[in-house]
This record gives structure tokens, sequence and C-alpha cells, in this order.
């Protein structure tokens, strides 16, 4: 198991900065409001020749038993306990504050070693509350800025002596063919309107309190990802923000945890959007149903709250018949009926995803799909448009993730629309792709006999 390190301080000292300097990439959220991170988010780091895995927590604060920020601090409890080692970051800007002494203390009667890091040191303001922190009783402390990377040569110095001896080089090895020959985890964005019960539903996959869930909506701000193990195949699950209209969205920490599950939603293979079953596809739903098939992503729906709903005959029928009837664009989209709070559905749930990575990854061998393509037009033939009739020549796949084809024709800019939704639609029941976005590229074949008219003219 690699080792742990987690960075603790109050809020506003620079944690989130630190993390993203030491992962090498910008993982998690940074504002100057204090209290921006809420769950714990683990990154593989790396410090010269050192590597170690990094949880970035919410800052140290006290609250209310029950309230979100004793429950925040709860889950910063937890990294404490799952790491190595701790860095405990202070503002030597700001100097010490008395909630700096309290969990001092804190990070003392964890019994781990501690790593005292004045951050934002650099220039004469910061060089007062770094010595200011001698008093702390942590040891030396270490100045360093996470913005511009300075000192970092002081904290692997510091680091290295905590870390343990490198594994023997044949044993590394043996380990790197037994992880190429596991299946690489299927990434998975749960994604949906506030406070639909994202976070609810991976805390019951994981089995554990992983993620804060409170039923005021925008709990969640960063993309957090959790690994999972489902029935022997690896899942890689980003619980998300909630996804608001733009013209509601007016804080600026709003827009860049908007802008996270955006990031998600585009690096993910498959999504999974996730309504309210008292109100499901409304017009955020199918705005957000539409940018998951631009970016051609695997989409599954799951209907939250199930067990909300009075039991009636035909309601997974009528789900099905509304889904086909609001995601025309992606005909026979899964949908899932679920419950985050009670685990109904999940198994179902996981299992979709899994179909619709596989329906993603498909590709149609060309023989089978030429003859397919001769019918199609056979049984409903391209229109004549001004007057020409449109020649369609053949097809191929291009590439698979999502399916995409290329189209040969006579004239590419005169195919209607229409006829290439009918296309579409064909292809997908032909080769049952349910669900996932199907590209077709028109382009016209070149003409064999356009030398021959200009040599004539």
């Amino acid at each position: 198991m690699p080792f742990t390190i987690a960075i603790i301080g109050r809020p506003n000292v620079g944690k989130s900065t630190l993390f993203n300097r030491l992962v090498g990439q910008k993982l998690a959220l940074v504002d100057d409001e204090p209290g921006v991170t809420r769950d714990r988010r683990e990154g593989d780091a790396r410090l010269g020749d050192l590597d170690f895995t990094v949880i970035d927590t919410a800052g140290l604060d006290e609250g209310a038993k029950g309230s979100l920020t004793a429950r925040m601090q709860e889950q910063t409890e937890t990294a404490i306990g799952l790491a190595d080692a701790l860095m405990f970051v202070i503002d030597a800007r700001a100097g010490l504050m008395p909630t700096d002494r309290a969990f001092a203390d804190f990070a003392r009667r964890a019994n781990k070693p501690v790593l005292l890091l004045a951050n934002k040191s650099e220039g004469r303001h910061g060089e007062a509350g770094a010595m200011e922190a001698y008093a702390l009783g942590l040891g030396d402390p270490i100045p360093i800025s996470a913005e511009h990377g300075e000192g970092l040569g002081d904290l692997y110095d510091a680091l290295r002596p905590l870390m343990p001896e490198p594994a023997e080089e044949a044993e590394s090895s043996i380990d790197e063919e037994e992880e190429g020959s596991a299946k690489r985890p299927i990434r998975v964005a749960i994604v949906g309107r506030p406070n639909a019960g994202k976070s609810t539903l991976i805390n019951h996959l994981v089995g554990e309190e992983r993620l804060l869930t409170s039923p005021e909506a925008g709990t969640t701000r960063d993309s957090i990802a959790v690994e999972i193990d489902w029935k022997g195949r690896g899942f890689r699950l980003f619980d998300t923000a909630g996804l608001r209209r733009r013209s509601r969205i007016e804080e600026k920490l709003e827009k860049l945890s908007v802008a996270d599950a955006l990031r998600a939603v585009r690096f993910a293979e498959v999504v999974v959007l996730m309504m309210d079953a008292q109100n499901r596809f409304e017009e955020q739903d199918l705005r957000i149903a539409d940018l998951i098939e631009r970016e051609g992503r695997a989409l599954v729906v799951a209907v939250n709250k199930w067990d909300l709903m009075e039991s009636r005959p035909g309601q997974l029928s009528a789900l099905r018949t509304d889904a086909d009837h609001w995601l025309p664009q992606v005909a026979g989209v899964p949908i899932v009926a679920v419950s985050g709070l009670t685990g109904e559905g999940v198994d179902r749930l996981m299992e979709a995803s899994e179909k619709a990575y596989a329906v993603w990854n498909r590709r149609v061998p060309t023989a089978a799909l030429n003859r397919w393509f001769e019918q199609a037009i056979a049984a409903n033939p391209p229109p004549a448009v001004s007057g020409r009739r449109l020649k369609l020549n053949y097809i191929t796949q291009t590439k698979a993730r999502p399916p995409s084809f290329v189209l040969f024709c006579s004239r590419a800019d005169a195919v209607p629309l229409a006829y290439l939704r009918y296309l579409t639609n064909s292809l997908r029941s032909a080769f049952d792709l349910p669900g996932t976005p199907v590209r077709i590229t028109l382009r016209e074949k070149a003409n064999p006999f356009a030398h021959k008219r200009k040599r004539a003219s």
C-alpha cells in the first residue's frame, strides 16, 4: 500500500493549492473564500523521486454536533486515521491563530509524524509568520509557497526520512505485470441537478459515509473520485456538483464547481444522469442529457428516490415511455429506478452502466454494416433535392467510443437532416446500440470524371 500523507490545517491556509502542486494538476478547487473543500480528495503525488498518496481535507473547524461543519471535520479525522504522516499547514502571512494552536494539539494526539509547513512564505511578509510557527511545538517549520512552488526542496529533505525504503526491483516488476493484466476501471460520472441524491448513491456503493450529504442543495463542490469493485469489475465513480441553469449561477465558487463537473463528464466513459423521481425530466435534466450526448459519452438515466414513490402498476413501463419521448437523440437509453438511500435498484444500475460501456466500445463488421446500408436505402431511398438524385455510395465505421461512421455520397451538403436521423435510428436498431451517441459524418466521394470535364472546357 502506498505511503499516505494527509494535508490538514484551518480553512484558507492553502491546503488545496499544495495538493494541486504535489499531484501536478488542478484537481482540487481553489478560491479565496474559506471552506471551499468539503469532502476529502485523494491523489497520486510526486516530489522528486518520492511517490506517495496525498489526501486533501476540509479545514479543521468547530461546529455543532451533526452540522455540516462537524461532519466535514469527521471526514478530516478519517483522513488522519488513514494517513502515515501529516502535513500541518499554517498561513505565514496571517501568523498564528488560536485555532492553529488548538489543532496543533489535535495533530499531536494523532501520534503520527507531522511536517509543519508555513505556507505563503514568499517575500518579507511571510518570514515573521514562519518564525512564529516554532511556538506550536511541532518542530522546525518549513517555509513554502504552494502557489509559486518555492521551498519544495526543503519539503523533500524533510519528507525523505519518513518514507519507506523502495521495494526490490524484481517485486515491483511483478506488481506492474499484475496491474497491467487487470482490467482498467470504467470511469463513471454521476451528474444531475442539485440535491438529486448523487453523493448518497455513491456512499451506498462504497458502504460508508465517504461523501458529505445534506438536505441542503449544493453540498458537493469538488468532483470527487471513488474506486469500487462491483462483481469483479472495477469502477472509478466521480461525484459531481449539482448542475443548475446558467442564469441561476451567480457565485464564483458555484461557477468553479460546475466547471469541475463538466470536466468530469468530458473525462468519463459512462455518465449516469440522476433525476429526482418526483420531478423527473425537467428542462435542466434534458439540457444535461443533451450535453452528455454532444460530448459523446455513454448515458444511463437513474431515477432516484424511488422509495418515496407510491407503488402503482405500470410505473416502470411509464419510465421507459417517458425516456423515449423526452430523449429521442439517445433512443433506447437505459433507465433504472433506484434508491441511493435503501439500495433498491443499485445492482441494476451498475449492470446497466457496464452494458452501456460495452455498447459505447462496439465495432460493427464492415460487411454487416453495408448489408444493412443497402437494405436501409432500398426501404427508404434518399429524396431528390433540387430535382437531382442523391447518390449514397457506402458506409464504414471509423472508430468506437462512441460508434462513429463515415458515409460516402455524391452531395454531402444536400442530404437532409431528417434522412440522416432515419439512418442513425435504423443503424441503432439494427446493431443494438441503445442510448449511446451515434455519429454519422458525410463525405463526398471524388468524381473520377471531374478532370475530363475540365479538359473538355
